[in-house]
């Protein structure tokens, strides 16, 4: 990934990955393909556009209401909210 958000991966050992993701406003993950099943928990409520091979889309995401995917999803992830967007990331091994 080469985004402009900051990423801190806070643990990371056989089981799972649990990473904090800040963004300001405009900034993005960076193109990537989860290799694992993964849950995101919104820090703050947020607006997000997602960009994958099938076009564009925005989710409104609410502070503390997690959502899971499948391995396999491909995207770049952008903050579309005037203020700064926030969430933890639990990928499972």
């Amino acid at each position: 990934m080469s985004g402009t958000a900051k990423a801190t991966v806070i643990i990371e050992n056989d089981k799972v990955i649990v990473t904090e993701w800040r963004m300001a406003p405009g900034t993005n993950t960076g193109w990537h393909r989860h290799g694992h099943d993964y849950v995101v928990v919104p820090l703050v409520d947020g607006k997000v556009k997602l960009e994958t091979k099938e076009g564009t889309s925005f989710a409104e995401n609410k502070k503390g209401v997690p959502y899971f995917r499948n391995e396999g999803v491909e995207h770049d992830v952008i903050n579309a909210d005037s203020g700064e967007y926030a969430f933890i990331e639990i990928e499972l091994k």
